[in-house]
């Protein structure tokens, strides 16, 4: 059956700030200047005006991002890194590629994010920085990660990927720790046309080595100063990205408003579970996620009714072959292994129509209540 309600309509974000996006784009071009240009630094100073810190710096996208803070802070062989169990495999690569450890942490079955109750039994004498990350959009609450940095001498680390323009209490995600790193992949709530990222921080120092480090470990061209990597922001998705800025708010209001309607009207049907936001918390609403015992009949029944799902998401790192050199075996992270196979997320972009929510409502409301087992 041909989708009538795609997982997110990208061509629908061109269209409505089409005129802005042509004349960013022509502009860049016309600057003749195509490499760590005015164009990135007015978006880095836009950027970290929104978050409330001193610095945002380009890079090439999310991964980068994380990759270089642990780099900064000079975490690497021996150390390790307190991860959520429950997460895309990104998060976990961030901390391989600069030779540390990932140790896994399970979520809290509510909100999906890491357990923060559950954080200072993984803590030993080689661990070095906390990673929460923002799944889904929805802050981590971090409170209780706040006093156990403090208390053991960590660094923050967080995983902003998901949680563009959104808070706990008063302060925005990527100002939340020691540093962030956001990914600005075309899918986010902030996205560009392309891959993207920046690392957000108040710590002078650490965004000295940052912008070192995304330049060859170069200041003067030609004048190498560390081993560094080229992982530099676009100009061109630079500019774009500061046309959708100024949107950002106006689109999260529609995800949220879509997300109380789907709340609202699939409230109660049997066998389905509902996402939460936490106190203190607001929520991005970057995914919508429910979960469902017989997700992969649900997931089916959806696609063949024209609606496109995804699932975030279905191998849990601790199993992906990737890391089979870690040694986990099923059964070692159960509340993860359980997210991964019954989490579902919907359509939830800031372009989906009134008809199409009501649509994906009236489909999973007709599965749920066949009596299908």
């Amino acid at each position: 059956m041909k989708t009538t309600v795609p997982f997110l309509d990208m061509k629908a974000q061109y269209d409505e700030l089409r005129e802005e996006l042509d004349q960013a784009y022509q502009r860049v071009m016309d600057s003749g200047w195509y490499i760590l240009s005015d164009e990135a630094r007015a978006f880095e100073q836009e950027f970290a005006d929104r978050i409330g810190v001193k610095h945002c710096i380009g890079v090439g996208n999310g991964l980068e991002a994380l990759q270089l803070i642990f780099m900064a802070y000079g975490i690497g062989a021996g150390d390790e890194v307190i991860v959520p169990a429950n997460t895309y495999i990104a998060s976990w690569l961030s901390v391989s590629y600069v030779g540390a450890t990932p140790i896994p942490v399970e979520p809290n079955p509510a909100t999906h994010n890491i357990d923060p109750t559950r954080i200072a039994q993984a803590i030993t004498k080689r661990t070095k920085a906390i990673m929460p990350v923002h799944l889904y959009g929805q802050p981590t609450e971090m409170t209780e990660i706040w006093k156990l940095a403090e208390v053991h001498g960590l660094r923050i680390v967080e995983d902003s990927a998901q949680a563009h323009g959104v808070k706990y209490m008063d302060k925005m995600a990527g100002n939340l720790g020691s540093a962030a790193a956001f990914s600005f992949y075309p899918t986010k709530n902030l996205g560009a046309f392309g891959d993207a990222g920046a690392v957000t921080t108040n710590d002078d120092d650490l965004a000295d080595k940052v912008r070192v480090l995304r330049n060859y470990g170069s200041r003067k061209k030609y004048y190498n100063e560390v081993k560094g990597h080229n992982s530099r922001l676009d100009p061109l998705q630079a500019a774009f990205l500061r046309v959708k800025l100024k949107y950002l708010d106006e689109w999260n209001k529609r995800r949220d408003k879509l997300a109380h309607y789907y709340c609202e009207h699939l409230n109660g049907l049997p066998g389905l579970g509902l996402p939460i936001t936490a106190p203190q918390t607001e929520h991005g609403w970057h995914i919508f996620v429910v979960t469902h015992d017989d997700r992969d009949r649900l997931k089916s029944y959806l696609d063949e009714h024209g609606v496109d799902t995804l699932i975030h998401y279905p191998v849990p790192p601790h199993l992906s072959e990737a890391y089979a050199d870690l040694g986990y075996k099923a059964g070692d992270f159960p509340l993860s292994e359980k997210l991964a196979n019954t989490v579902l997320s919907l359509p939830i972009g800031p372009h989906v129509t009134q008809e199409q929510a009501d649509f994906v409502v009236e489909r999973i409301r007709e599965f749920c209540l066949s009596g299908r087992p």
